[in-house]
């Protein structure tokens, strides 16, 4: 069997003493936190479009990543051979999962029936090295953003053949997800947005991507796919603007077109940052719409505008986001994929392993932390005690629906003016510094 990376043992953990830069310090797999192993609260996936495919290019920049193993074309050959790298990968760093893009596991073909070709091919290695190894996929989707076809959309596209071609991707992906056994299937809406409203039906095209998202929902019936569909929000970039915008646009979006019942979120830290969001709030509106289905786990570049799709190396984002998934119970089919990429600078093949190391650490340190904070409780304690006032007498009756403006404005007038307690933000603050 080749060794693609000779320079990294199987990473094991070695504990916090440890000055091995190749050794998990925290994250120990079958360690027992809160009734279940790391792995299981984690269920760590790589993608594979950043470890196999990003060549570490920027927007004033070429790519830099060494890929000894990579002949640099879009070859079917090409596309199988990166294929074992990837399973060494995952078992070297001890990753469960994975997920992919069609396109960035196989190539466009010279015909729309050879593409569909190519990717047959290359999933019946993947299924091949997923049986030898244990590995699983966590989710699949089909790249509807990179080819000049999908440059005005995709399921959105004012053409209906582009429309079609998407619609044939789609069917395809999800036959390779469903094969390889894959736990989810997305749909990131990279173009599925505007650049300019002056040449924009917004209406129609919201149909038509609505019309795309059912025929999935009746073609998984069809085929017996079990697995979880997941929508991932994101504002912008390629698009000016991206129907898929933040969380709450795409539950709105799917309630609007009786689409709920079939999606739930991924949810992604960079995404959220663009949105003008935090991650946890993200977390919070999905968790709120019981639809928090699965996260990708980055961060992004305060000081840049784009998505710079960073290892999540922040303990207190990592805290932040355990104690959400603590929140929901788990997750069930999803996981902490890792869509993110190393440094331009971190171009040598054992960088990979750094950065996946570093990610996985900093979610072991803030599952322990969040298990604290969950296990002591105060933080729940004050909220609860904020909102005692809706437990009983009028407020209860505000939230069971058992008054109206009438009898509460009779209400007020007998009252004595409200007494605000302290929101005590700073003292909270202080508080989350201390479990970290």
């Amino acid at each position: 069997m080749a060794d693609y990376f000779p320079t990294v043992p199987k990473v094991t953990y070695e504990g916090p003493d440890s000055d091995n830069p190749l050794a998990f310090k925290h994250y120990n797999a079958d360690e027992v936190v809160a009734g279940k192993t790391m792995s299981d609260h984690f269920r760590f996936g790589a993608a594979y479009w950043h470890v196999m495919r990003n060549g570490l290019g920027d927007p004033f920049g070429a790519g830099t990543a060494l890929m000894p193993w990579d002949d640099g074309t879009e070859s079917l050959d090409n596309a199988l051979k990166r294929v074992p790298v990837f399973f060494e990968f995952l078992d070297k760093c001890a990753i469960d999962y994975y997920c992919f893009h069609d396109r960035d596991i196989s190539p466009e073909g010279a015909s729309w029936a050879e593409t569909h070709s190519n990717l047959a091919r290359v999933v019946e290695e993947l299924e091949g090295e997923q049986k030898a190894s244990g590995k699983k996929l966590l989710w699949g989707t089909a790249c509807l953003f990179a080819h000049p076809r999908y440059a005005h959309g995709a399921g959105t596209s004012p053409n209906a053949d582009v429309f079609a071609y998407a619609a044939s991707q789609v069917k395809h992906a999800m036959d390779a997800t469903h094969k390889l056994g894959g736990e989810g299937y997305t749909f990131w809406g990279g173009r599925e947005g505007y650049a300019s409203l002056l040449n924009t039906d917004m209406k129609r095209e919201l149909d038509h991507l609505a019309a795309l998202l059912h025929l999935a929902v009746d073609y998984k019936k069809k085929i017996g796919f079990t697995g979880q569909f997941y929508i991932e929000p994101k504002p912008r970039e390629p698009s000016t603007h991206q129907y898929d915008s933040d969380a709450a646009a795409c539950l709105n979006f799917l309630r609007e077109y009786d689409l709920l019942d079939h999606f739930k979120l991924n949810i992604e830290t960079n995404h959220a940052e663009l949105a003008g969001h935090t991650m946890e709030h993200e977390l919070e509106v999905a968790i709120t719409a019981g639809a928090l289905g699965s996260v990708d786990a980055n961060r992004g570049d305060k000081l840049i505008g784009w998505d710079t799709d960073q290892f999540p190396t922040n303990i207190y984002d990592t805290t932040n986001i355990m104690l959400r998934i603590l929140k929901m119970g788990g997750f069930t089919t999803g996981g902490l994929n890792f869509d993110a990429k190393r440094r331009r600078e971190s171009h040598e093949p054992e960088d990979l392993f750094h950065a996946h190391i570093g990610g996985m650490d900093a979610f072991a340190r803030g599952l322990k932390i969040a298990v604290r904070i969950q296990e002591d409780g105060r933080f729940d304690e004050f909220v609860t005690a904020r909102y005692a006032s809706f437990d009983s007498g009028v407020g209860a009756e505000i939230e069971s629906g058992a008054t109206d403006l009438e009898k509460l404005d009779a209400y007020a007038l007998r009252i004595t003016p409200p007494t605000l307690a302290s929101g005590r933000q700073e003292r909270l603050e202080n508080l989350l510094n201390d479990y970290l």
